[in-house]
């Protein structure tokens, strides 16, 4: 006489491993937090790329609004506020919000301090703590 084991439906089965383990459901969720401090100090990093390259480009921005200053008026602006100012039925040149850095820190203007060669004022932002961008 054989004995054979006697094997359960295969409803009881499926049955019994209905959910899943509180260890696998822990286990995934540790896996989603790694990927997602992975992905957020990339995203962070081109954050902050992303602001360095809308500074330079205030500062070019600025740089440029000086320089056509200079062009109608014979000298650099003594300061940014000069270039918000409108003349002779044009646009000012510049906005109240384009004298703020992307960190929202005002651009420094050092009319006194001019490149040796361009005479160009320094125009710059601190950029955030990092690192300063400037004209020259």
């Amino acid at each position: 006489m054989i004995l054979r084991r006697a094997q359960a439906p295969a409803a009881a089965i499926a049955a019994q491993r209905a959910a899943f383990t509180l260890m696998e459901v822990l286990v995934v969720a540790a896996i989603l937090v790694i990927l997602a401090s992975v992905a957020s100090v990339g995203v962070l990093r081109y954050l902050d790329e992303a602001k360095e390259k809308t500074a330079v480009t205030g500062v070019m921005k600025l740089e440029q609004a000086a320089a056509a200053y200079k062009l109608n008026h014979g000298d650099w602006p003594t300061s940014l506020s000069e270039l918000l100012v409108a003349e002779d039925g044009k646009a000012a040149p510049l906005e109240q919000k384009e004298l703020y850095d992307p960190w929202g820190q005002e651009y420094v203007y050092q009319y006194q301090n001019r490149h040796p060669t361009t005479l160009k004022p320094r125009i710059f932002s601190s950029g955030g703590g990092t690192k300063e961008i400037a004209n020259w």
